[in-house]
């Protein structure tokens, strides 16, 4: 078919064009499909009869037209069926490797691409360039803007300003929109005209890092994220009244990442409640050679720290001073009994939200309604959206990494499949950018194939803490979201166990990605399998895992684990309350 459509292009000179620059990459694809073949074996048919209906026309009309006429006209059509008419197998042979010549090529192409973004990101995680600064590659052929990665210098400088109070003390330019529209330059038309764009609303603006609206919300999430902020960020942290509780993240051996993060949740929830700023100081999981300089054992090498940098420098300073101890200017940890920590009040100036919180959780087919601590699941995820509100560049180099390992051979399809166009090729080539793109469509989230469906399996020494279920269960609750989404085929998995990975296999109905880490066979303790790992990567590949799902459209998980209970919660600060959460058990609190 391909020789085919490309005699017939030539012979009627379609602006001289080759039949790779007319066929979109589609085209190409489906030409390998067997149901195409059959419609064009089915269609060369079609020529043929048509040939010899024709033929025998011409010969009936041979008294009205001329012989060079009609022997022209017999000529072409001879010609034509001679050559596509043929079904003897060695011509469709040349058919099928004409059309895999031609999708070599297209892979080429793609895999170009693909090796040009990997080859920018890895020179932009070694800190050797930006790379979107530069859009051209070895040869000095053109490569397009990766539309899966992050500008991470960029989103960390204007995150940078919206996490700090301006020199009057002022809150920090929130709006009632989003992105980087605070750095477009005004006009002097503008000004002369009164435009006020780059004025914070102090009335109905709420914090940047929370996504949807209030419906879409746990209760009040955009209200407290913005007050905590506040107590977080005194005008002046030298102020006499402003008391401090300094505290080390825990480490207890056998703690997992979950348990930490649901500790400092508790120490956030009794600084409130004793107007204190919580001030976190070491962070074992941070203690390696990814985090650079004074991020290094610090919770700022991943998230942007708990309070500003006044603040902490003031701690610090009263923790020397005796004085500061003995009026309890400043606590630490100890100061609290464990009960305090894990399961003590949380704070109540917002009265009891959870109280009207709609149940969007199901367990074996039933919708909970309520549980016992339904205040903490609540706080917990206040608290944490609060302390990963947002990313370091550091964290962000992270996802952009799993996203061009997982996506990165989609976009690039995507990406020349666009490049086909000419068009486009004129638009991606140019250097300059437009108001748009710089300062709304910068906003954007990076790309990622939707919808998701994250799957977070946890098996192995758990089983000491909750039921432990198969992941034949996880897949039956994909299956039924399945049922009511059907154009839901991909799935991010996270777990631990490599048996886990090897069953996606029975599943050829379902797309999964993965991080490429090594992981457990048989079944040992989770300490000594993060211990064999070593610090950085047990660190980062479950904490990039995490991120990935909460921004997943769908979660299947286990309640049974702090981790997953804690990816609900993120979930549910994050705009995707509605989306529902399909558990396997319902231990702990249930």
């Amino acid at each position: 078919m391909i020789e085919f459509c490309g005699l017939f292009c030539r012979k009627m000179e379609v602006n001289g064009k080759s039949l790779e620059r007319k066929v979109s990459l589609k085209a190409l694809q489906l030409g390998n499909s067997f149901s195409c073949q059959i419609c064009v074996i089915g269609f060369l048919c079609g020529v043929c009869l048509t040939s010899l209906f024709l033929a025998a026309l011409t010969s009936f009309a041979s008294f009205q037209f001329s012989p060079s006429s009609s022997s022209s006209t017999s000529y072409f059509l001879n010609a034509l069926t001679a050559r596509e008419c043929d079904s003897r197998p060695e011509v469709l042979e040349r058919m099928v490797i004409s059309q895999n010549l031609m999708e070599v090529q297209v892979n080429k192409q793609v895999n170009s691409i693909y090796s040009a973004w990997s080859t920018m990101l890895n020179k932009s995680i070694t800190g050797e360039a930006n790379m979107f600064s530069q859009n051209t590659v070895t040869g000095g052929s053109k490569v397009p803007r990766p539309p899966h990665l992050d500008n991470c210098k960029l989103t960390s400088e204007a995150n940078r300003i919206l996490d700090k109070r301006a020199e009057d003390g002022k809150l920090p330019p929130w709006t009632m929109w989003k992105g980087f529209l605070n750095n477009y330059p005004l006009s002097t038309k503008d000004e002369q005209q009164g435009y006020n764009g780059h004025q914070p609303i102090t009335k109905g603006a709420y914090p940047p890092w929370i996504k949807g609206s209030d419906e879409e919300n746990y209760p009040l999430t955009r209200k407290v994220q913005g007050d905590i902020w506040v107590h977080q960020h005194p005008v002046n942290c030298r102020d006499p009244d402003v008391k401090f509780l300094v505290a080390d993240w825990e480490r207890i051996p056998g703690f997992g990442m979950g348990a930490q993060f649901a500790g400092m949740s508790g120490l956030l929830a009794l600084a409130i409640n004793e107007n204190r700023v919580l001030v976190t100081n070491y962070y074992n999981r941070a203690d390696h050679d990814g985090c650079k300089g004074a991020s290094r054992s610090s919770w700022s090498c991943y998230f942007f720290p708990e309070t500003s940098q006044e603040c902490r420098e003031r701690a610090f300073e009263l923790m020397n001073e005796k004085g500061a101890w003995e009026t309890g200017v400043v606590t630490v940890k100890e100061n609290y009994t464990t009960k305090q920590i894990w399961t003590g009040p949380i704070p109540r100036i917002w009265g009891i939200p959870w109280s009207y919180m709609q149940p969007t959780t199901e367990v074996n087919g039933t919708l909970i309604g309520y549980h016992r601590r339904m205040d903490w699941r609540w706080w917990r995820a206040q608290a944490l959206r609060y302390l990963m509100r947002f990313q370091t560049e550091y964290t962000c180099g992270l996802l952009n990494v799993a996203r061009h390992s997982a996506f990165g051979w989609e976009a690039a399809e995507l990406v020349h499949s666009m490049s086909l166009s000419d068009h486009f090729e004129e638009s991606y080539t140019k250097d300059s950018r437009s108001g748009i793109e710089e300062y709304v469509w910068s906003n954007h989230e990076p790309w990622t194939p939707r919808p998701l469906l994250s799957v977070h399996v946890r098996m192995g020494d758990k089983a000491c803490e909750m039921k432990v279920v198969e992941f034949e269960e996880y897949m039956r609750l994909a299956n039924r979201i399945r049922n009511r989404f059907p154009h839901l085929k991909r799935i991010w998995l996270s777990t631990e166990m490599q048996e886990v990975i090897d069953k996606t296999k029975l599943y050829g109905n379902w797309k999964f990605y993965y991080s490429d880490v090594r992981r457990q066979v048989g079944n040992i303790t989770m300490a000594v399998y993060e211990g064999s790992l070593g610090r950085e990567t047990s660190t980062n590949y479950p904490l990039v895992n995490f991120l990935m799902a909460t921004e997943a459209d769908f979660f299947v998980g286990a309640l049974g684990s702090t981790w997953c209970f804690l990816i609900d919660g993120m979930r549910n600060t994050g705009g995707k309350v509605m989306a529902g959460y399909l558990s396997v058990n319902k231990d702990r609190f249930w």
